[in-house]
């Protein structure tokens, strides 16, 4: 994503009436206080300021491994080995499509924090997954080994270029980027892999009707002293998240700047339908002083769609051919 848009965004949001450009000053244009421990940047007008590219790009899993047990923090070794591991180079598999070098990734590293797996509570670092949920995931994987494309509905979201992380995210093998924009009435989310904006509205105006569904769902955000609260539901039926979810899910999400370089975002889950209690994870996300956001070109339906499919029919049709020669 150029400059360029970034700059055409603006406008589009300042003649919708969402920014005004007088409202998106930098932090260094901004009043500042910090009290014992409680670092604060406000904006002209009196919010907490959280404008600025940030990485949610992280090793650190969304679940601990099991071979892990109870542990939960690495020893500083133990995370550098695990951040040089990544960066080196490895083989490619011939034929697997996706199979980059390294020099495409972007991953992160274990976060600061050092913690084993993102979630938080439960104390096992775990997703608390229903039985039936579990039933469920097998049955899907299962279909999916045998369907993997018999029509472009089998693809998923972000192969579809509808939407990748969904909300909240989690790290992937890059472009994990958001960039924050800020004024008294909304805050806007530009979501770098597969260009996503989220407006968030802070005016209390009521959540959607609960007939109105979205890819991403339908947010709400508050001010609870430093931290940005934003409560999302209406989820479609049709999203996908990186961790098992129903449409009624519900997640609140939590960014808290603790200093010039650092949010501390936390997210808690509640959906009843998959889990069998509500669950919560941590990310320090750090900023990307430097880092330039170019156009995710991901056409939605995607272009190479049509090879995908025609591909599949034509290993459906050899493996026929095969049978019928044994």
């Amino acid at each position: 994503m150029t400059d360029k848009f970034l700059t055409i965004l603006a406008r589009l949001l300042v003649t919708a009436g969402i920014f005004s450009l007088a409202g998106m000053g930098s932090a260094a244009q901004s009043g500042s206080a910090t009290a014992a421990g409680n670092y604060t940047v406000l904006t002209p007008w009196g919010d907490p300021d959280l404008q600025g590219t940030w990485s949610y790009a992280s090793l650190t899993p969304l679940q601990r491994p099991l071979r892990l047990e109870e542990k939960e923090f690495y020893t500083d070794a133990e995370a550098a080995d695990i951040n040089a591991q990544v960066v080196r180079e490895r083989p490619l598999t011939p034929g697997v499509v996706g199979d980059y070098n390294i020099v495409w990734y972007d991953r992160g590293n274990v976060s600061s924090d050092l913690r084993t797996s993102l979630i938080v509570d439960p104390a096992d670092g775990r997703l608390p997954l229903t039985q039936e949920t579990r039933r469920r995931q097998a049955e899907a994987a299962a279909y999916r080994r045998e369907h993997p494309s018999d029509s472009w509905l089998d693809r998923t979201n972000w192969v579809r270029c509808i939407s990748y992380h969904g909300v909240p995210p989690i790290s992937t093998g890059y472009n994990n980027t958001y960039q924050i924009l800020q004024n008294p009435d909304f805050v806007a989310i530009v979501v770098e892999n597969i260009h996503d904006v989220r407006i968030i509205p802070l005016d209390g105006r009521p959540q959607l009707h609960a007939n109105i569904r979205q890819w991403n769902g339908d947010s709400r955000g508050h001010w609870e002293g430093n931290t940005l609260v934003v409560e999302t539901a209406n989820f479609s039926e049709k999203s996908r998240h990186r961790f098992p979810s129903s449409r009624n899910m519900r997640s609140v999400e939590r960014f808290t700047r603790v200093s010039d370089q650092l949010i501390d975002y936390e997210f808690t889950i509640e959906d009843p339908e998959v889990y069998t209690s509500a669950w919560t994870a941590v990310r320090p996300m750090p900023a990307l002083d430097d880092y330039k956001i170019y156009e995710y070109a991901c056409h939605e339906g995607n272009y190479a769609m049509f090879n995908i499919l025609r591909g599949a029919r034509v290993q459906e049709a050899a493996a026929k051919a095969a049978r019928e020669n044994n």
